[in-house]
């Protein structure tokens, strides 16, 4: 079987030894962007196949959303005949990448300078929770453990109340994507030097990229970052708030922004809302005014947006050039028509549960597109990519099941 593709890689081949987020992430992307992902999975299956599922025997919802487009083989690497097909795969691959816990690859024997010995052309890609040559190289980590450690749960949450994770995974999902650019960078390179390269992401280092702007108020102030709710984490403008709206429910609420580069969107605001008598008030004559009585100012937007729907006050404000979005709930985008045209939300047809929507792939590209698939059910592909890709006989096909190494 030959995984079909119509995207920018197309011809790029993934030896993908990941589980649970980060590193599915990284990888189907890369299938999303058009490689042929082989992932490789212990006859069990990747651990998050049953992990949160609601279905014993059925793929859990989260292994879906993390790997589809990707082929699946059973490799017993505890097996020497599953190791020698897993070495015959490297060889014929552009990128290898795992994130199993610390010295787990290499115990296996598929540690850089193994592989590289293989294939010296290959892309050899990590993701792990903390730096391998630093203090915490032993730890487990997670993405919440990620959000902890770089900085974001410092900084996340009310002034007077505890460190909250986001309900976002930038741990996982953003420790995937930097590894994407960082393999995307290599593969480049390798078109001049012809050989291929080592790629290490560390989640904590990721998450306090991701925390940039809070090093601006340590540098502005001379002390941490705090935690500042829905306002500016720099705590300099006002309103900086998701606001109340009509109908109550959980996210029946609009964040409504202005900048704290002037004060135009503050005007608008209180002219589109009839409030214009508050243009002079020196409690709101700057941006940072504003920041310091922001609680007056929210009790005044307040008023004005308890009388609309979210989606009224989006649009109204929008039109008005305020910045204002409404908090769309999962459900809500899910079912978005003109997410589904753009192909950020689709719906797969899973062998077996069916029609599935999901997230697609945000990135529009003008000559690269590869049609979302459905995860693959555990060792789809096995015989498959052992025979077509690896160039197995029928009868060492047989032997290798035979065996249990696949």
């Amino acid at each position: 079987m030959t995984f079909l593709s119509q995207g920018a890689l197309d011809g790029v081949t993934v030896c993908d030894l990941t589980q649970f987020e980060s590193g599915p992430s990284c990888t189907m992307t890369l299938a999303w962007l058009g490689a042929n992902v082989i992932k490789v999975e212990p006859p069990a299956g990747d651990q998050s196949r049953a992990a949160s599922s609601d279905e014993p025997g059925v793929d859990s919802h989260y292994f879906m959303l993390l790997n589809a487009n990707k082929q699946s083989i059973t490799c017993n690497l505890k097996h020497e005949k599953g190791r020698e097909l897993l070495r015959k795969l490297i060889e014929k691959s552009d990128i290898f990448i795992e994130n199993f816990g610390p010295g787990v690859i290499e115990r296996l024997g598929f540690s850089y300078e193994e592989v590289s010995k293989i294939n010296p052309r290959i892309v050899y890609a990590q993701i792990k929770g903390f730096a391998p040559d630093g203090p915490y190289a032993n730890y487990l980590s997670f993405d919440m453990i990620a959000q902890a450690t770089g900085g974001a749960m410092s900084i996340n949450g009310e002034r007077d109340g505890r460190p909250l994770r986001s309900g976002v995974t930038v741990g996982d999902t953003g420790a995937g994507l930097h590894c994407v650019i960082g393999i995307l960078a290599a593969l480049y390179q390798r078109e001049s030097t012809g050989r291929g390269q080592r790629v290490e992401v560390v989640m904590q280092e990721v998450v306090t990229n991701f925390a940039r702007i809070a090093f601006a108020s340590n540098a502005m102030f001379g002390e941490p970052a705090v935690r500042n709710g829905n306002a500016s984490v720099i705590g300099s403008t006002a309103p900086s708030e998701a606001y109340p709206c009509k109908g109550g429910g959980p996210s029946d609420y609009c964040f409504i922004y202005s900048t704290r580069a002037g004060s135009r969107h503050w005007e608008r605001l209180l002219e589109f809302i009839g409030r214009s008598d508050l243009a002079t008030d020196p409690r709101f004559s700057t941006p940072r005014a504003r920041y310091q009585n922001r609680d007056a100012i929210d009790e005044v937007i307040s008023e004005w947006t308890r009388q609309h729907d979210k989606r009224s006050v989006m649009k109204m404000l929008g039109e008005a050039g305020i910045p204002a979005g409404a908090v769309f709930d999962t459900a809500e985008i899910a079912a978005d028509p003109d997410m589904q045209r753009r192909g950020v939300i689709v719906t797969v047809d899973h062998k077996k549960r069916g029609a599935f929507t999901m997230p697609g792939w945000p990135v529009q590209m003008s000559d690269s597109h590869v049609p979302v698939t459905a995860s693959p059910l555990l060792g789809e592909h096995t015989d498959a990519v052992c025979e077509t890709f690896l160039g197995y006989a029928p009868d060492e096909l047989h032997e290798l099941h035979e065996q249990k190494a696949i």
